[in-house]
């Protein structure tokens, strides 16, 4: 056999595996169930806040950087493989190019580039999501423990401004400068719940937080044991809940239903079974759900969480 032939029997072995891997990846990225409404959303879901889709447009334009960074890469490395493969008839070794300036400066900028645009935008994009009102509608005290939520409702529902008189001592561990946003007279309702918990209209675990449709809630977020991680998936945003802490963010939700919620942070042996629900409702139902709550004796607060030092309670930081 002559040795043209058996190069070419060497490489048929070669192009099959090849056509079965870009098949394999054809069937994968057409079997992934997404469809044409899903597809822009890069596997997030639909955002269901005011503030959401400012974070799904982060996630659309790193992938979007992300994409053109690999072309260019594949391009240069399929450009380099087939121009600059070395000739059958050529035993010599080719020209070697050394301390060529313009694509050492260019193999310098343009990762600074990329990194600083990555950079600005996020940047810009958490200072927006982290803002928060001086007087939003609702405050929500998020409490984490092992292994499930409790939700302090911090409202007014007597209608009675003048009590309580002083800060509850369920939530003395908050810092004044974020109680200072709930509404005065808030002596609250409360809500718990247990990982065998469901939700009566899903059967989802856990208990379920209750959230009125275009009003602003802010959420305070302490700990009774060790750092887990408030994570609405809808909302598409999530933050920890650190004992000796208390971290908070705002969300105004603008459409109603039933969202899975859950632990992000590995927090001991039943982390996955700190899942819980977000109900969003009109604002009619969600008055009428806190006195409910009062009407079944859940008035007042849970303890929120491990106190702080007066220090750390002075140092955080103001509304903005």
């Amino acid at each position: 056999m002559s040795p043209n032939g058996s190069d070419r029997s060497s490489r048929r072995p070669v192009r099959r595996k090849l056509l079965q891997a870009l098949s394999a990846g054809l069937v994968l990225a057409t079997a992934t169930g997404c469809t044409s409404k899903d597809f822009p959303r890069l596997g997030l879901p639909t955002p269901a806040t005011e503030e959401a889709p400012r974070i799904l447009s982060l996630w659309q334009g790193s992938w979007a950087a992300a994409l053109a960074v690999g072309v260019l890469v594949w391009g240069l490395i399929l450009w380099s493989v087939v121009l600059h493969r070395r000739a059958r008839t050529r035993i010599e070794v080719p020209v070697q190019v050394r301390y060529n300036m313009p694509l050492e400066a260019l193999f310098t900028v343009v990762p600074i580039i990329i990194v600083s645009v990555l950079f600005y935008f996020t940047a810009r994009d958490e200072n927006a999501l982290l803002k928060t009102s001086k007087k939003p509608d609702h405050v929500v005290n998020v409490v984490g423990y092992q292994w499930s939520w409790g939700f302090n409702y911090m409202e007014n529902v007597d209608g009675n401004a003048a009590s309580p008189k002083a800060t509850p001592k369920e939530v003395s561990s908050i810092p004044d400068k974020m109680l200072d946003t709930a509404p005065k007279g808030a002596e609250g309702v409360y809500d718990t719940g247990t990982p065998g918990e469901r939700n009566p209209q899903n059967g989802n675990p856990g208990p379920t937080l209750w959230l009125p449709k275009g009003e602003s809630v802010e959420f305070i977020l302490t700990s009774r044991d060790v750092i887990h991680s408030f994570w609405v998936v809808p909302f598409l945003m999530k933050m920890d809940v650190i004992p000796g802490h208390a971290n908070r963010f705002e969300v105004t939700p603008n459409r109603e239903g039933t969202f899975k919620g859950k632990c992000a942070e590995l927090c001991g042996v039943d982390h996955s079974r700190m899942l819980f629900n977000v109900k969003v409702v009109s604002p009619e139902r969600y008055q009428q759900h806190l006195k409910d709550l009062a009407k079944k004796g859940q008035t007042g607060y849970i303890p929120a969480g491990i106190a702080q030092t007066d220090p750390a309670k002075n140092a955080e930081t103001k509304t903005q």
